[in-house]
């Protein structure tokens, strides 16, 4: 992406002439950014990663996020961390699902925490995933609940039931849809059991509940044969009675490799997600492998946040906004620090202003090491 590379080159312009003068560096569109919790020194964890946000009051968020055990991929346990002062302090990391308490006579690792509260509801849902702790890695998980009455403070779990019957991996948002007056909630996941099958296959696809206990599937993305669509967003699309899916990307049949156009792809569902579209290219939207956030802020504008460079680089994230009825934006510095940045999560707080969380570091040469907290206003830098 031409305009991306020129971005980045203008960025080390800024960076070394804010430095020559004694400024502060410019980091991004993204202010007051903290460091919510950090990655234990010398301990049985090699990673923190993938954060999810919500709001439970006025300046009262709650993030969730997971600490990956050495030696696995993607599976480890489950914390939670709370600001009551705007994302000004964050509280000690609590811990919500253990990989070291037994369920039964099964022990589990977790991984990948999506939160959702439900509107005018006085509890906040956390969805995730766990497999085997004696798995490599999570490719094989289902899906799990808790829930939370005191903002965080203290988590129940439930056991779902879950009508489907294959291996899966959260992501992503819950949307909600009225549906000729019933309310169904729709949660994309996907699954790679191919990675250990040469007879499984990778799909996203969309989940659906009217009670957030009983789960089934609900719809598959149709997809070309040779592209891998996976961990999507949905948000409402660009026309009324329209939602819109837009995912990461990668080779179908070998999967460490990005597509040749390094792009996001997308489908669309006007049957409040019953039915979706064939899967296409974003043009304008770029993706090498790498989870972006595609969500719409109450001014009707679309965003997507994602990592610029080569597949598993992520060192800079960037986004690009979609004004009703205009193209995309020119790509805009969403945050970056001379470190590594991966996996946006955004939920809007007011008109425009949304509240981001994402997995960071402090280095060039770690990922994965930071859980940080900011605030992207969009009203500044599109009128």
């Amino acid at each position: 992406m031409k305009r991306t590379t020129a971005l980045t080159a203008l960025l080390f312009l800024l960076l070394a002439a804010a430095t020559a003068q004694g400024k502060s560096k410019y980091t991004g569109d993204v202010t007051d950014v903290v460091t919510i919790d950090r990655l234990p020194e010398n301990g049985i964890y090699s990673k923190i990663w993938q954060p999810y946000i919500a709001q439970w009051q006025k300046n009262y968020y709650v993030v969730t996020y997971s600490l990956q055990l050495a030696g696995k991929g993607d599976m480890g346990d489950m914390l939670c961390s709370i600001s009551k002062d705007g994302g000004k302090t964050w509280s000690p990391s609590k811990m919500i699902y253990d990989h070291r308490i037994p369920n039964g006579s099964r022990q589990y690792a977790y991984a990948n925490s999506v939160l959702f509260k439900p509107e005018g509801d006085k509890f906040l849902w956390l969805y995730g995933m766990r497999c085997p702790i004696y798995y490599r890695d999570s490719e094989d998980s289902e899906l799990i609940a808790s829930f939370s009455c005191d903002g965080g403070i203290t988590w129940q779990p439930v056991e779902l039931q879950n009508e489907f019957s294959s291996p899966l991996i959260t992501n992503a948002g819950i949307v909600t849809v009225k549906d000729n007056g019933i309310t169904r909630y729709l949660l994309p996941v996907h699954r790679n059991s191919k990675d250990k099958d040469p007879l499984g296959d990778r799909e996203q696809f969309i989940l659906e509940s009217t009670n957030l206990l009983n789960w089934k599937l609900a719809a598959y993305i149709p997809r070309p044969a040779d592209v891998w669509i996976h961990e999507g967003n949905i948000a409402e699309g660009d026309n009324a009675g329209e939602l819109k899916i837009v995912m990461r990307t990668a080779q179908y049949e070998n999967a460490d490799l990005a597509l040749p156009v390094p792009r996001a792809w997308s489908s669309v569902s006007r049957d409040n997600g019953k039915t979706w579209s064939m899967a296409v290219e974003e043009p304008a939207l770029y993706n090498t492998a790498a989870k972006g956030f595609y969500g719409k802020d109450s001014k009707g504008r679309h965003i997507y946040v994602y990592n610029d460079g080569p597949k598993r680089e992520r060192r800079g994230l960037y986004y690009v906004v979609k004004e009703p009825g205009k193209d995309w934006s020119e790509p805009r510095l969403f945050y970056w620090d001379n470190d590594r940045n991966s996996y946006p999560t955004l939920i809007e707080k007011e008109p425009g202003v949304f509240l981001c969380v994402w997995d960071s570091s402090d280095s060039p040469d770690v990922k994965r090491t930071n859980i940080r907290f900011g605030i992207l206003d969009l009203n500044k830098q599109f009128k």
